[in-house]
């Protein structure tokens, strides 16, 4: 027994100082692929800027110089990173790394398919431009101007000042409202008018009240439309256009509503108020009496 238990400590000893060796050993090339990875950071920092001054200036589409910006940057970290791990790893070479990649890409593409969607999203987004950058947009329940399309995800500013993150798998898939595609934007503004107004007269005055509006297009041509009888007005929508940014569009309603107010005060045009008429019946068993006579009789007297 104390020679099996001095063979065993002898061999875990032997094990022992064959790791250190090996640590000893392989020290330098582990230092060597912590400064490949380290330079690898500075390098792809470095290579996308270089990347983004090329782009700007030999395209013109900011996606575009977005997609090679960021591949540039991605490409450079991978191109390290397999450097790295040649080094670390004398005995392998870059063709094993290559084919281990090969191997695994199955089981990678299961535990990463997320990223995966989002990348390839992300880059047929980039090529084909459905929108661009600071195109105001509505994806699901999220409206705003488009900051920024990486890789993975795209970067919405809400009108209110906050930041959305929206997955390209989830953009790509979805339909997708863009409000500042063509450089016009149409908005129908409702008014009711009197049942006893002139209507062609109207809708000329209206007319030439948008026409004199700040921010409303000349072209397309402004329209005034009777659309409807309603309860208590004749209803009339008053189609303008204007640019197609939010700011435009809210501003420029503003300042229609306030212009034809005050046309319509200036030319007499009635816009009314919702009017009801409310008529009560008396039940016949509910009919009061005073000393057997009725109270319509009773009224019918004292009057």
């Amino acid at each position: 027994m104390p020679s099996f238990m001095s063979a065993l400590i002898q061999q875990i000893q032997a094990s022992l100082l064959n790791l250190i060796g090996d640590g000893v050993r392989l020290l330098p090339g582990y230092l060597t692929a912590i400064a490949v990875l380290l330079f690898t950071r500075y390098l792809a920092q470095f290579v996308r800027r270089m990347m983004s001054l090329g782009t700007k200036r030999a395209l013109r589409s900011q996606s575009l110089q977005s997609l090679f910006t960021q591949l540039s940057y991605v490409t450079t970290w991978i191109a390290g990173i397999l450097v790295a791990c040649v080094i670390s790893i004398p005995t392998m070479r870059l063709g094993d790394v290559i084919g281990l990649l090969g191997l695994s890409s199955v089981a990678i593409s299961f535990a990463f398919q997320d990223i995966f969607k989002n990348f390839l999203a992300g880059i047929l987004l980039l090529l084909n431009e459905p929108f661009r950058l600071g195109d105001q947009i509505i994806v699901d329940d999220y409206e705003g101007t488009v900051d920024e399309i990486t890789i993975r995800a795209t970067q919405i500013r809400t009108y209110d000042g906050e930041l959305v993150v929206i997955p390209n798998a989830l953009v790509f898939t979805s339909p997708v409202h863009v409000l500042t595609a063509f450089p016009h934007r149409r908005t129908d503004l409702e008014i009711g008018v009197h049942y006893e107004t002139n209507l062609p007269e109207a809708v000329q005055t209206l007319y030439q009240a948008l026409l004199e509006v700040e921010g409303v297009l000349p072209k397309p041509t402004p329209e005034v439309d009777v659309v409807s009888f309603g309860d208590s007005s004749i209803n009339l929508i008053a189609r303008y256009w204007t640019l197609p940014q939010i700011m435009h569009v809210r501003q420029t309603k503003s300042r229609v509503i306030m212009a034809l107010k005050a046309t319509c005060d200036r030319a007499n045009i009635n816009i009314p108020f919702p009017i009801r008429t409310l008529q009560f019946e008396v039940p016949k068993e509910l009919t009061l009496t005073k000393g057997g006579t009725s109270l319509d009789q009773v009224a019918h007297q004292d009057g």
